[in-house]
């Protein structure tokens, strides 16, 4: 089969796919305005407020993605009891998601980021937000949750989407893995610092760059691909990874099945905001792995993918047909 029906194929099975977005949801709310004067009180701007809209965020901006891609995404994760919570649910059913996944508890707090903006340019965030690991109690009510959706849904991959705000544990990993295995579906990972080493037996682990880093505690030169390699294995050994993908900004993608490496240099494009983009390429990724294509073509289109929405101002899903047309004309 040549590469672009292969590839054609895979973008077309993707209408039949449900994937598991597991993580930390969010609202990212934006308040547009105008600032005229300087504050009496202190020497900050006082912006007059034209206008404001909620959005979908976090964990929640992969599931866009996913849809995006002609997938059923189904949303876990636990969000507040509270208005904001509420709202949460409304928007994911106005984007034509399931809230099946979705737990509220009036322990937790629903996440929301602010972004005040005036004139284009971004004057402050507020983040309004509950950071700790879920309770015992809860944390287990989670679990059952995943385990009721698995009972449901016949999911065809798993996406891990860590923000760090606690609805990620060492025990929800663990069980969340042993489960997508018991099923045969590949699990995939976009990491924060707090379970960096927690992620033990997934398929495909995607720090960007910074995140390797931290993660390993080193200090690497960004174009030493053979020094990135190195810690690259190091990773892969330690969490029992099939695949490291460690996403490069300007530089591109590279991933290594612990032997051999691929790097997959950016594409040259007019970049209005990269804000999103490794939300795209995680998805986009899981589709393709969902979809049986090789490690190193999964990687090539995820690349693709995140330079396309970076030529679009604000976090947007991707194009699928403008996608798959790029795809084919650059891969096949």
């Amino acid at each position: 089969m040549s590469t672009a029906r292969l590839i054609t194929d895979a973008f077309a099975r993707c209408n039949q796919f449900s994937i598991l977005v597991v993580g930390d949801v969010m609202i990212d709310a934006y308040m547009w305005g105008k600032v005229e004067r300087i504050s009496p009180e202190a020497p900050v701007p006082i912006i007059s407020i034209k206008s404001h809209e909620e959005r979908l965020g976090g964990a929640a901006n992969v599931g866009l993605n996913v849809k995006a891609m002609g997938a059923n995404a189904v949303m876990c994760a636990v969000i507040g009891s509270d208005e904001k919570g509420d709202q949460l649910c409304r928007l994911l059913e106005q984007n034509g998601m399931t809230a099946d996944g979705i737990i509220k508890s009036d322990q937790r707090k629903t996440t929301v980021k602010t972004r005040v903006i005036s004139s284009n340019q971004h004057l402050l965030r507020i983040d309004d937000e509950q950071t700790a690991p879920l309770p015992e109690e809860i944390e287990k009510q989670f679990i059952s949750h995943i385990d009721r959706l698995f009972g449901k849904y016949k999911f065809d991959a798993v996406i891990f989407e860590d923000y760090d705000k606690g609805n990620i544990t060492p025990a929800v990993i663990e069980h969340v893995v042993a489960q997508a295995k018991k099923h045969n579906i590949p699990t995939l990972v976009d990491p924060k610092k707090r379970n960096f080493t927690n992620y033990n037996g997934v398929t495909l682990f995607k720090p960007n760059f910074k995140e390797i880093c931290d993660g390993l505690k080193i200090s690497l030169a960004k174009g030493d691909f053979g020094a990135l390699n190195a810690a690259a294995q190091q990773l892969k050994t330690m969490l029992g990874a099939g695949y490291v993908m460690v996403t490069l900004s300007e530089l591109g993608v590279f991933i290594t099945d612990g032997e051999s490496y691929s790097r997959t240099p950016a594409e040259v494009r007019d970049i209005a905001d990269v804000s999103g983009a490794g939300d795209t390429v995680i998805s986009v990724a899981a589709c393709c792995m969902a979809a049986g294509l090789p490690p190193v073509l999964t990687a090539q289109i995820a690349n693709i993918a995140g330079g396309l929405v970076c030529e679009k101002v604000g976090v947007v899903p991707v194009d699928k047909d403008a996608l798959l047309d790029d795809v084919v004309k650059k891969l096949a």
